[in-house]
């Protein structure tokens, strides 16, 4: 079977740390731990970085820094894992869905601009299976509004538009570092921010409320245990180091699939001018004639693996129930899309060969 995922990091790459942690004894709050937050911020130029349990609990923790409550509104991009939604609504906030463009698949300026109200206290903008493609043109918008960008760059690691980078565009930026993206620590998240307001109160917020003063802690405000271990932090510290070439190899790779495919009625996502995409998903939308459910069935067969894009959050269960208004740009994209293997070593003729096979 091809796998859809493999991760970029071997157990011969981190053996000699991870020795080195299970001697010492210090399996949080160590110098790797430190190290790997110093690294982020030198890739991305951000000004703060810190460490957390997964890109949920980052968001989840940006929501409680800007006081989000009930009776407020958060607008969400509608193509995105749940995540992006329930921590709006875990806070007692009310996610306002915003439809995304079919071919970037991001949140279209139009549909931000109209779903602005009095209630609404921040931006959610999600760079769609890691393309930030549009983000500085929501961010002029926000700033217009004087509403706070909070980037859900989970999967954009590695991307950048306008030669910024993700992470150093939007008043707070969330990354994860689950198995599926390029940086993976297992699971682990982070946040950035160039704020230094907002890096004091997650310097607190992300450590039991905690500050440490002559020699020991005190609880200055109450919060929460979302610091990433040791272990997971070396991880993150041997990827960074590559992953620009990780980015440029899975280009390469995505360039092989829209020569293949796109000539038989595939269409890949697209990526406007001034970004730099990581392709953290390589995602196509399916011909019209035929069902991408059906696609993915054969495929296996074939013993290769793939999935769906990703998900309408206005159209899943919960929040169809719940709200009625599902967008139907969204909607569409997560009945027709399709996600490829991307990575080294990958035989893509052969992937493509299959799908021509399915097709006859």
């Amino acid at each position: 079977m091809i796998k859809l995922i493999k991760p970029y990091i071997s157990f011969q790459e981190i053996e000699k740390e991870f020795q080195e942690i299970f001697e010492s004894g210090y399996f949080t709050r160590g110098p790797y731990v430190k190290t790997f937050a110093e690294r982020i911020k030198e890739y991305t130029k951000a000004k703060h970085a810190y460490l957390a349990t997964s890109a949920t609990t980052a968001l989840w923790a940006c929501m409680r820094l800007l006081n989000i409550m009930s009776g407020h509104e958060v607008i969400v991009s509608d193509f995105s894992f749940p995540a992006t939604a329930n921590i709006v609504e875990d806070v007692g906030a009310k996610p306002v869905f915003a439809d995304v463009s079919p071919d970037t698949f991001n949140m279209l300026p139009e549909e931000l601009e109209k779903k602005i109200t009095p209630k609404t206290k921040a931006v959610l903008f999600v760079d769609a299976l890691g393309n930030p493609s549009g983000i500085h043109e929501i961010k002029e918008i926000c700033q217009k509004h004087q509403i706070p960008l909070i980037e859900d760059a989970a999967c954009a690691m590695g991307s950048s538009e306008r030669d910024v980078k993700c992470g150093n565009i939007a008043d707070l930026t969330c990354f994860s570092f689950h198995p599926r993206k390029l940086l993976t620590t297992g699971e682990g998240g982070a946040i950035t921010t160039n704020s230094d307001r907002l890096s004091e109160l997650l310097a607190v917020k992300l450590a039991h409320g905690s500050i440490f003063h002559e020699g020991k802690y005190d609880f200055v405000d109450f919060g929460y245990n979302f610091r990433l271990p040791e272990l997971q932090a070396v991880m993150g510290i041997k990827q960074i180091e590559k992953l620009d070439a990780i980015v440029q190899s899975r280009n390469a790779i995505r360039n092989q699939f829209i020569q293949e495919l796109e000539p038989i009625g595939f269409k890949a996502q697209r990526v406007s001018p001034g970004v730099e995409y990581n392709v953290q998903s390589l995602v196509f939308q399916v011909p019209k004639r035929i069902q991408r459910d059906w696609l993915v069935n054969k495929l296996k067969d074939a013993g290769i693996e793939t999935t769906l894009g990703t998900y309408c959050l206005s159209g899943t269960t919960y929040y169809r129930k719940r709200y009625n208004n599902v967008q139907p740009k969204a909607w569409e994209l997560q009945n027709t899309t399709i996600t490829f293997p991307c990575y080294e070593g990958l035989d893509v003729d052969f992937i493509c060969n299959a799908v021509r096979r399915s097709l006859q």
